[in-house]
């Protein structure tokens, strides 16, 4: 299984590319829901990499994707910027997750 990179940015795309990630560079509402679309008929992609940035300005669109389909996995990482998340966001993630506090 292939991993495939949707990125709002060059310098992202450039990097994967680099190691050898295969992907696209969009920036519209229009643009990642069609990319999106695309990917999901290729069935030897198995993670889709998302820039952090489209789970913030169209969740909508990534949740509708994720609820729809098991595969592939859809992860949203960090660009050049870094993450907007907390530093604590996965032990946030799992107290919960499960309802214990660690």
């Amino acid at each position: 299984m292939k991993m495939y990179l949707i990125s709002d940015n060059v310098d992202t795309y450039t990097g994967m590319r680099l190691a050898g990630i295969d992907g696209i560079v969009v920036h519209e509402r229009e643009e990642l829901h069609e990319a999106l679309q695309k990917v999901m008929q290729d069935k030897s992609i198995g993670i889709v990499l998302l820039t952090e940035k489209f789970g913030q300005e169209f969740p909508d669109v990534i949740n509708e994707f994720r609820l729809e389909r098991k595969m592939p996995l859809l992860i949203e990482i960090p660009d050049r910027h870094g993450t907007g998340r907390k530093k604590d966001f996965i032990t946030s993630y799992i107290t919960e997750a499960i309802g214990l506090k660690l």
